[in-house]
């Protein structure tokens, strides 16, 4: 028999955020959060514990821990969107449809219970968090910012009556056929055009004391239409700099401004930690440290965080500029290559982008939906 419990206690606490680690134990795929930071979810002071509804399940059977799952009611989502919609993420479970179902069924009537009529997911708090459910890619590397799944989490979650809302991709992009003496000379001739300037910060102190609300002004025009975007408040954004600060270099983050300095483009990319992370089992050992500095330091591999361009500026070209960094940065670190993290399958101009390199689609990821019965 399966029971299912909110996680109420410290105990409990640790149970569920050590459950992951204890199901992919040996993995050699699987890359955790760091563990320490995973238990910020359970502070009050949380800052998306202050705008959002949460729920923390973990079920048991024989007083075992074989499954967990997180709620979330995204209420500033909802009002962008107009929707009612309850989120699931943090999704953990063993190979049983009666734990997921259990599960996913005691989320759906404590969603319903707060007037919500559908529920979504795998969707974090806001689109910079994990999502979508690996279903293509098992025998992959993953990012550290995206999570890794068995193969038969998709029918536990098709098996509670789920199905499928939209998909994300993923790339490997290696360099490109383009003649790069040709697309750089392209991209010199549209700064000129339109009077823009290359500009990247020189220390982290720079970019975050006077350009980081400019480039995340950015990213929030170029993604809100997207799927799943969440507008972000001051406190909220603060979380995500907090984090954002100890993994990019100044280097990795390269934006076009206009003559009255204002920055138009940006291209965010991270030194990859997953090996880092993977080898500690997401605690902060000595041994981590030492491949998480080596690994910020020297990247063999980076991840493609993201490109933003103004609304203004997405039919002037722009988007070559952005290509020309991405293969000079790739040449000039001697990348084995870099990964993207997730585009919408409907993400045509992003996908026109990587028309221009030599790539490898190797990953797929779902969200998946479901009407709540009332």
């Amino acid at each position: 028999m399966v029971t299912v419990k909110e996680v109420k206690t410290k105990k409990e606490q640790k149970e569920f955020v050590r459950f992951p680690l204890e199901l992919y134990k040996g993995n050699k795929y699987y890359v955790p959060m760091l563990y320490a930071g995973e238990f910020a979810i359970f502070d009050p002071d949380y800052p998306f514990n202050k705008i959002c509804d949460t729920i923390c399940l973990l079920a048991y059977r024989d007083g075992k821990a074989v499954g967990r799952v997180q709620g979330i009611i995204q209420h500033d989502a909802n009002r962008k969107w107009g929707y009612k919609q309850a989120r699931f993420t943090r999704f953990d479970a063993i190979d049983d449809e009666e734990v997921s179902g259990a599960l996913l069924g005691y989320l759906e009537k404590w969603a319903a219970g707060l007037g919500m009529t559908e529920i979504v997911g795998p969707l974090g708090f806001s689109d910079f968090e994990r999502e979508g459910l690996l279903i293509e890619g098992f025998e992959e590397p993953q990012t550290y910012e995206e999570q890794y799944n068995y193969e038969y989490y998709r029918r536990l979650i098709e098996a509670s009556g789920f199905a499928k809302d939209t998909d994300w991709l993923e790339f490997q992009i290696y360099g490109s056929d383009d003649d790069p003496e040709k697309l750089y000379a392209l991209a010199k001739k549209l700064m000129e055009r339109y009077e823009l300037t290359f500009w990247q910060a020189k220390t982290m102190s720079e970019l975050l004391d006077h350009h980081i609300y400019d480039i995340l002004g950015v990213v929030e025009q170029a993604y809100s239409p997207l799927y799943g975007t969440v507008p972000l408040n001051e406190e909220t954004l603060r979380n995500y700099i907090k984090d954002f600060k100890s993994i990019v270099r100044p280097q990795d983050i390269g934006a076009l401004m206009d003559r009255n300095g204002r920055t138009v483009a940006i291209a965010i990319v991270f030194p990859s930690i997953s090996e880092a992370v993977r080898s500690s089992n997401g605690h902060i050992t000595p041994g981590f440290l030492y491949r998480f500095l080596r690994d910020k330091r020297h990247p063999k591999i980076m991840d493609l965080g993201l490109i933003g361009v103004l609304p203004e500026y997405n039919s002037k070209g722009i988007v070559a500029i952005m290509i020309a960094m991405l293969i000079e940065r790739m040449r000039a670190d001697k990348l084995e290559y870099m990964e993207t993290n997730l585009i919408l399958e409907d993400n045509f101009s992003m996908q026109n982008l990587l028309k221009h390199f030599n790539k490898r689609h190797h990953k797929r990821r779902r969200c998946f939906k479901k009407k709540i019965e009332q």
